[in-house]
């Protein structure tokens, strides 16, 4: 069984937009910048903002982060949304999720610009990415095609079993896993919570992507001999044993699919590193094109 290796494939990556980044300032332009705006104090997503504040200084980006605290209102975070939308010295915008119960998401992704919307959550940009005319991919999607491309996994003709239907992950795949491309051309088949006969599904797939949130999901009962599994999830499961007090599993049983399956990412260090590469990817394409050089 290969490992498909997020870290390495993701190393790999930034240090190409590294090499890209220092060649555009030794030009005189600035160097590309990302901004976070970060509401309250939850720390899988403070934690968040902070690797991406890191990627950003490895590679020779800008980055700034908007910390706000938990009972900043809707109208607030908007007015703040549209001050980003029009800096000149900003080329992406992410608002971390999840937001405080009493902000809409849907309202505060839909006002974000969508030459900033470097996540690729607005309806602009997702409308471009589902008729296949560009726009900025998801970047947990945009990681995974990297990562089937850089492992050379063959999906032309393959059927693709997507499990999760969320507007982040599961969707998204499912449509760029069917389009033309390098990576693509698969048959998909979307499944989801109301799915009847999941194994079904499972057992007859060439690949899997499975993102849904539930630790140790899937196991070797569930897929046929030599698929190839994309595990999204990522769950902090309690484990008195560890100093931390628990440990990071994804939506797969690792060690049961690994006498099965022909290749599959490990959790951590696999689709995780991959979605922040896509972030950085996304935000150095916004520069580019605020900058007329692609």
């Amino acid at each position: 069984m290969q490992i498909i290796d997020g870290n390495k494939v993701s190393q790999q990556i930034r240090d190409q937009i590294k090499q890209e980044t220092l060649k555009l300032v030794s030009q005189g332009f600035r160097a590309p910048h990302l901004s976070a705006i970060l509401v309250g104090n939850d720390g899988a997503s403070m934690a968040y903002v902070g690797a991406k504040e890191r990627d950003c200084m490895a590679i020779g980006f800008g980055s700034s982060v908007h910390k706000l605290p938990e009972n900043t209102t809707q109208e607030e975070l908007i007015e703040l949304i549209h001050t980003i939308n029009q800096s000149n010295d900003t080329d992406g915008l992410i608002v971390q999720l999840p937001l405080p119960k009493h902000i809409s998401e849907k309202d505060i992704t839909d006002a974000i610009h969508p030459s900033k919307d470097v996540d690729g959550f607005t309806p602009f940009n997702f409308g471009l990415v589902a008729r296949g005319e560009g726009g900025y991919i998801p970047a947990t999607p945009f990681g995974i095609l990297k990562l089937l491309e850089s492992y050379n996994i063959e999906t032309s003709g393959k059927h693709c079993v997507v499990i999760g239907r969320s507007n982040i992950v599961g969707r998204p795949m499912s449509i760029l896993m069917s389009q033309a491309g390098p990576v693509g051309n698969a048959t998909v088949t979307l499944c989801h919570s109301k799915t009847k006969n999941l194994e079904f599904f499972t057992q007859m797939a060439d690949i899997i992507i499975v993102a849904i949130g539930k630790p140790g999901f899937l196991d070797a009962s569930m897929v046929k001999e030599g698929a190839v599994v994309i595990d999204v999830g990522i769950s902090r499961v309690e484990d008195k044993s560890n100093s931390k007090g628990y440990v990071l599993k994804g939506d797969t049983n690792f060690d049961s699919l690994s006498t099965k399956c022909s290749a599959l990412t490990p959790v951590p260090g696999g689709v995780g590193p991959m979605t922040r590469v896509g972030l950085l990817l996304n935000t150095l394409q916004a520069y580019k094109t605020k900058n007329k050089l692609a």
